[in-house]
């Protein structure tokens, strides 16, 4: 095998060239800075057979490498990396641990692929004229996990870890360990896909309907959906649920009260302004709500200054007047004890679960919730888990009505969800299941009795409370001046505390379940140094005090009735409960501590231990994201650092990390290109060009921007027709506004004239908008810039490593060109460089999910610029070797001019649907048996499957995938020869459950062997059981179950 190590010749630093060591053959050439002519950073199976001879003699130091590289076996299927040369140098360098293959694995896989070398097939791939130079990026050398461990360390520790009290929609939590351990940090659960294939994610789909039942027993409606974005994003989608349901009424106004939390009015403003939705902002006490014209009435309990109310009057008064909705923003822990809204006639409640459970992360990530009434079932963003049989007759979960989705629904979808926080939302339904009713209202009482015994003390200093006896945990100060409150909060800061400062003299205290009662002393002396009274000794009240005299929410506003008294809820008491419950769980799933994923378009690569460790330490879990910033000093160089490599990795000139997933980023990037175009007076572009091919959030991202969508035809040899592209342009003139494009195009291809496509609409006035889905196969390679984009989005939770976790957490950011540098998202509470009333906030958080922020950055500096385009070329790699064994089995579809793909391919399955009746669904339950996740069906072409294997797996893992598909290829020949029945064969019949294979009947045309082990190593390396058949899922549409009754 060709074994390499880059040994350093001369002086190291710019310039230096490497002498590229192999063992088989042993002749030596160099490379400049390790380059080839294509930028292949991985040797050619050709090496030492003609290679250029180095020039300069090797040092000593280097013939010790020499011989200890010259000793490795030939056998080692390791990829021995982009080491710098020196034997003392750290053993734990990423990239080799990263790339699943070695190199005489990859000398064979280019043989196979037709190539005589990685450079070759590269050169074959991408067009010549987008490949991009070498040094683009400033951090040239990888670090070292470990390297960059101890950097990510000493960077955090710059962080101040101040006590926080600010609350605004975000609380301190105590984070059960066991479920930290046994399932945040656990990749069986983190490294799994959203759980469209409800066969292999049964776990995943009951721990999400656990949280749909506890948000619905908390706000007393009967349907939530299983997690959003965040607070502010759930309100905005509620918004315009509300509008959708009115229809075309003549009732277009919607209510706002100036007591919601400033961020979540923020965010609502902006999705309302383009929804056409008009907002009032105003004060809910001296509103008229008899009003003809309202849709409904948006409102927060409790408030952002605290005050908890009770809002049938605002009920009452809508249904006098228009018949609106009212819609409550709640906080799900005070639901625990405090009235819930569906009591006070609210038909919609949105909120947060973070403090179920989930640190603040300084920002996120944390699970939105959205409950309403049945009628708005069909109409609500989000996904469903429901109950629904599976071939057997047993009870499977499932996700329902999924045709109100943009992947289904396109542009006339509900919104444009798709990644959400799944696995935040299993933490805080876990969180629930560990406390049970009892502990979660004791965790309310306590930190309502912080609370309550802060007022105490606030009353004998004789400072007066704005609501002194309606409040749950936060506590609003109104002092005598601004400068009294100014002196609180700088007193704050100087004994280690942040407040919130709400108005220019009032303050406020929140409390969380993290607090003590020092804590509240402790506050009360701040109060008293900057009042100048006396701190009262608050201590004495606890001594003598009883539950019954602490912790008592006005009986007006208390809770009455039961929740959740389901029995999962009531049984799982002890950690050994909680920890055999989780494993149980996992056991149904797949994920990819099983096998690879190769779903197409979605980028299921290695999430790194190193890197996951990074979200843990407190320096990152703690902070609260309106923190001043000159606490956050770790988490700004954190940040910017990120932005500051995808900004050079994009070729763009600007990056906003506030966008929480790709949806969100399309909409902040058409955002900007709406918002660019209305300061130049051109608020006449509003025609936004989509390709057939387009992911479907694309449509439902343009469609909320209030863009007129035209539809281009790309199923052409050549992708998108330049002709017919430059006549549609010059027929829409001066209304056009955007192009949003793939690169390379979904359909697994580079186009050639891709920057003729961006050419043509520049030159008709139009902005070019990147989806950066398939950015792993430009990686190093080529970027948004050089295409001639003008803005992206990068799925942080594909390309740059962060884990998927079942459909969510991920990041969306976008990054664009100098001149839409003014129209990047703005925050209301944190300056992000914008103005907020030019730009507009698309999340609660300024930094977005800056919590795992710090996965990508590992990623990035634990591989450097070299090893960023070696993961692109070994996608590409990876993906053209599976085409070339697939393709005499399945024909392909859409393959370049020299019959390449980028890092994902498309089979089709038109002929063998026709023929023999079984469809692309089938052959993915088949897969299931075989231990494996399906491939993308049906897009971006009916009829087919796409798959994507990334840079991490191995040729082995690759060749059993192909060895599974071509079995299963033999299994439909056997279906076409009268072997197989049509109706009853292995196809029809998947997946195989335990179950099924192991019961006294079996009257199947093939043998249970066949059913469950088709290939030997099936049974050898431990069989993956379905934990159900086949699950019903028209059945699941029509029987809407979604909660636990019992």
């Amino acid at each position: 095998m060709l074994s390499r190590a880059l040994l350093p010749l001369g002086s190291p630093g710019v310039g230096a060239s490497y002498i590229l060591s192999v063992s088989a053959p042993t002749t030596a050439c160099t490379l400049p800075c390790g380059v080839s002519k294509a930028g292949s950073y991985f040797p050619k199976p050709q090496l030492g057979l003609g290679v250029r001879q180095s020039h300069s003699a090797p040092s000593s130091a280097s013939s010790v490498v020499d011989d200890f590289v010259k000793s490795l076996s030939p056998n080692d299927k390791h990829y021995t990396g982009l080491h710098p040369g020196s034997i003392f140098d750290k053993s734990d360098t990423f990239l080799p641990r990263h790339i699943g293959s070695g190199q005489s694995d990859i000398k064979e896989m280019c043989r196979v692929a037709g190539a005589s070398s990685l450079e070759q097939l590269i050169e074959e791939t991408i067009p010549s004229h987008i490949m991009r130079d070498p040094g683009f990026l400033s951090i040239t050398m990888a670090k070292s996990e470990s390297e960059a461990l101890s950097t990510f360390r000493k960077m955090m520790k710059e962080n101040k870890l101040y006590k926080n009290f600010i609350g605004q929609g975000y609380h301190g939590t105590i984070v059960p360990t066991a479920v930290l351990r046994n399932l945040a940090e656990n990749p069986a659960w983190y490294s799994s896909y959203t759980p469209y294939q409800a066969e292999i994610s049964q776990g995943r789909l009951e721990a999400l309907l656990i949280f749909q039942t506890v948000v619905s027993e908390l706000t007393g409606l009967p349907v939530a959906n299983c997690s959003l974005l965040d607070e502010a994003t759930a309100a905005a989608e509620a918004v315009t649920m509300i509008q959708r349901g009115v229809g075309n009424s003549t009732r277009k106004v919607m209510f706002v009260s100036d007591s919601m939390h400033p961020q979540t009015i923020e965010v609502v403003k902006t999705r309302a302004k383009w929804a056409g939705i008009p907002l009032e902002i105003g004060d809910v006490d001296s509103y008229d709500f008899t009003r003809k014209d309202l849709i409904g009435a948006f409102v927060q309990y409790p408030d952002t200054r605290g005050i908890l109310r009770d809002f049938t009057f605002v009920a009452d008064a809508l249904k006098e007047g228009s018949g609106g909705v009212l819609a409550v923003a709640a906080d799900p822990l005070a639901l625990t004890v405090c009235k819930p809204p569906s009591d006070m006639g609210a038909q919609v409640v949105v909120g947060t679960m973070q403090r179920f459970g989930v640190p603040m992360w300084y920002g996120g990530p944390a699970a939105g919730y959205l409950a309403t009434t049945t009628p708005n079932t069909r109409r609500m963003a989000g996904r469903l888990v429901g109950i629904s049989e599976d071939a057997q007759g047993n009870p499977a979960y499932r996700l329902t009505l999924q045709t109100r989705e943009q992947h289904i629904r396109l542009n006339k979808a509900t919104s444009n969800v798709c990644t959400a926080q799944a696995l935040l939302a299993n933490m805080s339904a876990m969180y629930a299941v560990y406390h049970g009713p009892s502990g979660l209202t004791r965790i309310a009482a306590r930190v309502h009795a912080l609370s309550q015994l802060f007022v105490t003390g606030l009353q004998q200093m004789k400072v007066p409370a704005v609501s002194p006896d309606m409040f749950f945990d936060c506590v609003s100060m109104k002092f005598g001046s601004p400068e009294e409150a100014s002196g609180a909060m700088e007193a704050a800061v100087a004994a280690g505390m942040n407040l919130r400062l709400v108005d220019p003299s009032t303050v406020s205290a929140t409390f969380d379940e993290t607090h003590t009662v020092q804590d509240v002393e402790a506050l009360l002396k701040v109060v008293a140094s900057a009042t100048g009274g006396q701190c009262p000794a608050v201590l004495e009240e606890v001594e003598h005090s009883s539950d019954g005299d602490l912790g008592l929410i006005p009986s007006s506003l208390r809770r009455t009735k039961p929740f959740m008294s389901q029995k999962i809820f009531n049984t799982i008491v002890t950690e050994t409960d909680l920890m055999r419950y989780l494993y149980h769980l996992q056991s149904k799933d797949i994920s990819l501590t099983k096998s690879m994923i190769t779903l197409g378009s979605c980028t299921m690569k290695l999430n790194s231990s190193s890197s996951m460790y990074t979200i843990v330490p407190e320096e990152v879990t703690t902070p609260h994201p309106f923190t001043p910033l000159n606490q956050m000093e770790g988490y700004t160089e954190l940040l910017r650092s990120l932005e500051r490599s995808l900004e050079e990795i994009t070729g763009f000139a600007v990056c906003s990390l506030q966008p929480c997933s790709g949806a969100q980023g399309e909409f902040a990037g058409l955002l900007a290109i709406r918002q660019y175009h209305a300061s130049r007076g051109d608020t006449q572009r509003s025609v936004c060009l989509i390709p057939r091919s387009a992911h479907g959030t694309n449509p439902a991202s343009a469609a909320m921007m209030g863009f007129e969508i035209v539809w281009l035809d790309d199923d052409g040899p050549n992708g998108m027709d330049l002709d017919v592209l430059d006549r549609t342009c010059s027929e829409i003139g001066d209304r056009l506004g955007a192009l949003m494009i793939t690169y390379p195009s979904t359909r697994g291809v580079f186009e050639t004239h891709i920057k003729a496509i961006c050419d043509t609409v520049h030159k008709y006035g139009g902005q070019v908008y990147m989806d950066g889905a398939n950015m792993n196969a430009q990686l190093g390679l080529t970027s948004p810039g050089t295409i001639g984009a003008d803005v992206c989005h990068l799925n942080l939770h594909k390309t740059f490593s962060i884990p998927h976790g079942g459909g969510g957490p991920g990041m969306g950011p976008i990054c664009a060109a100098e001149h839409l540098r003014p129209f990047m998202p703005s925050h209301s509470v944190v300056p992000t460089g914008t103005d907020t009333a030019v730009a507009g906030s698309v999340n609660a958080a300024p930094f977005g999910q800056a919590g795992i922020a710090s996965i990508p950055w590992m990623f990035i500096n634990m591989l450097g610029e070299e090893g960023l385009r070696a993961s692109a070329e070994m996608a590409i790699l990876n993906a053209n070797y599976m085409a070339a064994r697939l393709k005499e089995y399945y024909p392909l579809m859409h393959v370049n001019s020299n019959g390449r793909c980028s890092h994902e391919f498309i089979i089709d399955i038109s002929d063998i649907r026709k023929h023999t009746g079984v469809v692309e669904e089938d052959i993915a339950k088949r897969l299931m048996d075989y231990g494996f996740h399906a491939p993308t069906m049906s897009w971006p072409v009916h009829h087919s499957l796409m798959i994507e294997p990334t840079e991490s797996e191995s040729k082995d893992e690759l060749d059993r995938f192909c060895d599974a598909l071509i079995e299963i290829k033999n299994e439909i020949d056997q279906i076409a020869d009268g072997v197989y029945d049509l109706k009853d064969n292995p196809l029809k019949n998947a997946p195989h459950t335990e179950d099924m294979v192991t019961s006294e009947k079996w009257d199947h045309c093939y043998s249970r062997e066949v059913a469950a082990f088709p290939l030997p190593w099936v049974r050898s390396r431990g069989k993956f059981w379905p934990s159900c058949a086949r699950v019903n899922n028209i059945l699941g549409d029509r029987q809407l179950i979604l909660k636990m009754s019992q």
